[in-house]
C-alpha cells in the first residue's frame, strides 16, 4: 500500500499549478451571452424539443437551461448564482472549444476549424463524444424528471449517417442504464432536497455525491467513444487518460465545481491539441503552467498504474465521510496558493481514517 506521506506529497505536487488558459468572459463561460435561457428558443418538431448538440451554442444552452431549472434547489451550495456543480461542465466545454478539441480530428471536414464553422462540434472527436455523455444525457434526464416542464419530450439531433449516439431518454437508458439511472437519481434528489432536515453541509455533500456519481457513470459509459482516440496522437491519448484519472480524485472529494472553483483547475489545461514530439514540461508554445500540469498529471497516472491503482484507492478511502470530504475539498481549493497546507491537510485526513471511517 502507498504510504500516506508519499501520497500526500504526490497530490500536493500534482495540483500546485497556476492559472493559464482563458476560459471565462466577464466572469462567465465562453460565449455564454450568445446562448438562450428560453426552452422555446430550441428547435422543435411535432411538439418534440430537438436540440442540436453538435452546435456549440446549443450544447452550451443545454447547460444553461439545466442550471436555471435546478438553481432553486441549490441553496445549500452557496449564495452566488454560479455556485452549483453544473457550472464546471460549462467551463470544460468552453476549454474544449478554445483548445480545438471539438473540431473534426480526421481532416475530412472543416467542422470546428477556423476555416469552417467554428461553432460546429464534430461527431468524430473523442473529446466531443465524451462531453456528449455529460451534456446530452443529463439534459434528457432533467427533462424526464420534469425540470423542463411537465411532459416535455426531447430528442437530440444527430447528423445523417451517425448511429452510435443515443438521442432520447429511453434510448440512452437502454444503452447506458447505469449513467441514466444515476442522472435520474440526481435530479430526483434535487427535488426532495428542499424538504431535507439535514444540516446544510450534509445536504450539500449528499447532493454533490449524487451529482458526481452521475458524472462519473457518464464518464465510464463514455468508454463507447474509445475508437475515436485513433484520430489522436499518442501524446494526446496519454493526456486524455491522465485527464480521466484526475476525475477520480475530484469526484471522491465531492468537489463543488462552481465557476470560481472549477476555473482554478480547468484554466491550466493545455490550450491546444497535443501532437507527436510534445514532451512536457518542455513544450515551447505552451505556458509554464500548462507544461507543469501535463507533466504532473501524466506522472500521477503513471504512478497509479504502476501501483495497480493504489493511489486512487487510498484517496477514495480517505474521502469516507462528510468531514473528510470537506477537508479534501478545502485542500484541493488551496493547493494552488498553499501547497504546504495541502500536504499537512492530506496527512491529517489519512491519519484520521481509523477514527472517522
Amino acid at each position: 500500500m502507498l504510504r500516506p506521506t508519499v501520497l500526500g506529497l504526490l497530490l500536493a505536487c500534482a495540483v500546485s499549478l497556476s492559472s493559464s488558459a482563458v476560459i471565462l468572459e466577464d466572469g462567465m463561460p465562453i460565449l455564454w451571452g450568445q446562448t438562450t435561457d428560453q426552452l422555446t428558443d430550441l428547435p422543435t418538431e411535432k411538439d418534440v424539443i430537438t436540440p442540436d448538440p453538435w452546435h456549440y451554442l446549443q450544447r452550451m444552452t443545454l447547460y444553461r437551461l439545466m442550471i436555471a431549472a435546478t438553481d432553486p434547489f441549490m441553496g445549500c451550495m452557496g449564495t452566488n448564482a454560479t455556485d452549483g456543480p453544473m457550472w464546471g461542465l460549462t467551463l470544460q466545454l468552453g476549454w474544449l472549444l478554445n483548445s480545438g478539441r471539438l473540431a473534426d480530428p480526421t481532416g475530412a471536414t472543416t467542422c470546428g476549424l477556423e476555416t469552417g464553422d467554428t461553432m460546429c462540434i464534430s461527431t468524430q472527436s473523442w473529446w466531443s463524444c465524451v462531453n456528449y455523455f455529460v451534456s446530452a444525457l443529463p439534459f434528457l434526464s432533467a427533462a424526464k424528471q420534469g425540470f423542463m416542464g411537465a411532459g416535455a419530450q426531447v430528442q437530440m439531433q444527430v447528423p445523417d449517417g451517425v448511429t452510435d449516439y443515443c438521442t432520447t431518454h429511453a434510448d440512452c437508458t437502454t444503452r447506458y442504464p447505469d449513467a441514466m439511472s444515476k442522472w435520474d437519481a440526481f435530479f430526483q434528489g434535487l427535488k426532495s432536497s428542499n424538504e431535507s432536515t439535514l444540516p446544510e453541509n450534509e445536504k450539500k455533500d449528499s447532493l454533490l455525491g449524487l451529482y458526481w456519481a452521475a458524472q462519473m457513470a457518464s464518464s465510464y459509459a463514455a468508454a463507447a467513444c474509445k475508437s475515436r482516440q485513433s484520430h489522436l496522437s499518442s501524446v494526446e491519448v496519454s493526456f486524455s487518460k491522465s485527464w480521466l484519472n484526475s476525475q477520480e480524485y475530484i469526484s471522491a472529494a465531492h468537489f463543488q465545481s462552481s465557476v470560481e472553483k472549477s476555473s482554478i483547475f480547468i484554466s491550466r489545461l493545455p490550450s491546444r491539441v497535443l501532437k507527436v514530439g510534445d514532451v512536457a514540461p518542455n513544450i515551447a508554445d505552451l505556458s509554464e503552467e500548462e507544461n507543469h500540469s501535463l507533466y504532473v498529471f501524466s506522472w500521477m497516472n503513471t504512478i497509479n498504474n504502476l501501483l495497480a491503482g493504489s493511489m486512487v484507492r487510498m484517496w477514495k478511502s480517505a474521502m469516507c465521510s462528510v468531514e473528510t470530504r470537506e477537508k479534501g475539498r478545502e485542500m484541493m481549493e488551496q493547493l494552488v496558493q498553499q501547497p504546504d497546507f495541502a500536504k499537512e491537510t492530506f496527512m491529517s485526513i489519512v491519519t484520521g481514517i481509523g477514527s472517522s471511517c
